[in-house]
């Protein structure tokens, strides 16, 4: 939720100025237009450096989200009506949750349905997430829609966190590798540098390379410091492009392990979310336009575009599948098959999740037992090369007296 400054006028005439919260300019301009004014200008509030760590302190994160739909389910299915479940959700909630809550339950007061009320934050609520509301609130089975969508969050939050554990070790080795490296280059090379200097004597190529690389980090660190800025931004800039978001995601499906678990968690979620739209009463065809548009990896959502496709046009969904084996393994258009052929494609796609998570799985243990040996090698190919690079020229000057 961003913050917004308003001039308006009322019905008197008399100028006004005030400040709302709302998504974007738009909304912010309706919600003035709510109150009977008549608006003149909306601007964002400029916002300090410190703001910055205040919407990170504030952000709505996914366990929130799972925590919100939770509780909201079970009140539900107790028979609560929703805006009794809001208002006691509203009153639990804090920061930006609570803002949110408190939102929901004014639309939904003042006779919006709940899919329309929750469609106004789409930073907090995904397309998923606002068509299975929806297709509950069609369907009237609004309660167990939830309870399966907070199974559903509760899976996938569970499962994050088993992937971000394996990768925590690996990441703190790295991150002192570059600890140390830097020290080196900036308070022992130099030193050592000097007294080679003294000797006036050649020095190896592991040295000379040592030595380059610690002046780029000292003297030209004006130069090394903009030009790692700017590869940076090159390639997040190239990333946002369509093609470069394909190519560095089909890169990424290429990395040893890393790349296989990665597709395995994509297809994890996805399978997983088909399986609950399905249940709920949302076609395939729908499930399959908004599951292309939320999933994060560029190879499987223009396969599913593609998909989607091909089914609109009458082919079969496994038929569709099974066109794309560098996005969906056989299996998936084999199990897909058979949900059509018994017609239990909910109970099908959630087997099918179920044995992509189980592989997910078995590759995070693979993964936390095969980078430790894998890290431990680099990290002797630097000590090495840091070895052979300062006792080189140490042997070199003892060995000519």
């Amino acid at each position: 939720m961003k913050r917004f400054i308003y001039k308006a006028k009322n019905k008197e005439g008399k100028i006004i100025t005030g400040e709302v919260e709302a998504v974007n300019e738009s909304n912010a301009a309706k919600l003035v237009r709510g109150k009977g004014l008549l608006v003149l200008s909306v601007k964002p509030v400029f916002e300090g450096p410190l703001a910055f760590v205040k919407r990170i302190k504030d952000r709505i994160t996914p366990s929130d989200i799972a925590t919100f739909t939770r509780q909201f389910a079970t009140m539900v299915n107790a028979g609560l009506p929703i805006t009794e479940a809001l208002l006691i959700l509203r009153s639990q909630a804090k920061g930006s949750m609570g803002k949110v809550v408190s939102q929901i339950l004014a639309d939904v007061e003042g006779g919006e349905s709940l899919s329309k009320a929750i469609t106004k934050h789409p930073n907090v609520f995904t397309p998923t997430y606002i068509a299975l509301v929806k297709s509950g609130e069609v369907g009237g089975v609004l309660d167990t829609v939830l309870v399966k969508l907070a199974d559903d969050l509760e899976k996938q939050q569970e499962f994050k966190g088993k992937v971000k554990g394996a990768l925590i070790y690996p990441a703190i080795i790295i991150i002192g590798m570059i600890v140390v490296a830097f020290i080196m280059m900036i308070f022992v090379i130099p030193r050592l540098t000097s007294l080679y200097s003294e000797f006036n004597t050649e020095l190896p190529l592991p040295t000379k390379i040592l030595i380059g690389i610690s002046n780029a980090v000292i003297k030209f660190w004006p130069v090394t410091l903009s030009l790692v800025v700017f590869a940076i931004y090159a390639f997040l800039a190239y990333r946002k492009t369509p093609e470069g978001k394909l190519k560095t995601d089909e890169l990424l499906f290429k990395i040893p392990v890393i790349g296989e678990l990665q597709k395995q968690v994509v297809l994890t979620e996805l399978t997983s979310t088909l399986s609950l739209m399905t249940g709920a009463g949302v076609s395939i065809l729908e499930g399959l336009n908004i599951t292309s548009e939320v999933v994060g990896n560029a190879v499987i959502s223009n396969a599913l575009k593609d998909v989607s496709r091909q089914v609109e046009k009458g082919f079969p969904v496994s038929f569709a599948f099974a066109k794309h084996p560098e996005a969906f393994p056989f299996i998936l258009s084999q199990m897909v098959a058979v949900g059509e052929e018994t017609g239990k494609m909910e109970e099908v796609l959630s087997k099918v999740s179920h044995v992509f998570a189980v592989e997910s799985d078995q590759k995070v243990k693979t993964l936390t037992s095969a980078i430790e040996p894998i890290v431990m090698v680099i990290l002797g190919l630097g000590v090495g090369f840091l070895v052979i690079a300062i006792i080189l020229p140490i042997y070199n000057l003892t060995s000519q007296f």
